[in-house]
């Protein structure tokens, strides 16, 4: 069992900066992938972006590239996500999730936090 719990959404304005972060709990930390997705009121829940066990690789969609940072610290147990230049279209629910019974496959879920951004 792993527990997560973000943090750090809020209101900014467009070209703004916000950073998330994600507590997790139960299972080693340094044993499982994670991920951030987002939902958009009225849109599908979409991939954001991931990170290995030790972090040495990480993935982004392509509409958030070049402007969000995922990164994690295992000694805190706690996943980030640095977002910059930041969009209305940015707008959404984030959560973070993790890979705890394989590779590829998230199974435990946030309970997620809202991040709003204005024109």
């Amino acid at each position: 069992q792993v527990q997560l719990a973000e943090s750090g959404g809020g209101l900014v304005q467009a070209g703004g900066s916000l950073r998330l972060s994600c507590a997790a709990s139960g299972r080693t930390f340094r044993s499982y992938g994670l991920g951030w997705f987002r939902q958009a009121p009225g849109k599908e829940r979409e991939w954001v972006a991931s990170i290995t066990r030790t972090g040495d690789n990480t993935y982004y969609a392509r509409s958030v590239k070049g402007r969000f940072t995922i990164s994690r610290d295992n000694a805190k147990n706690t996943l980030f996500l640095q977002m910059n230049s930041l969009k209305p279209e940015d707008t959404a629910v984030y959560y973070c999730a993790s890979q705890v019974t394989r590779p590829g496959e998230y199974d435990y879920w946030g309970q997620g936090t809202q991040v709003t951004v204005s024109s």
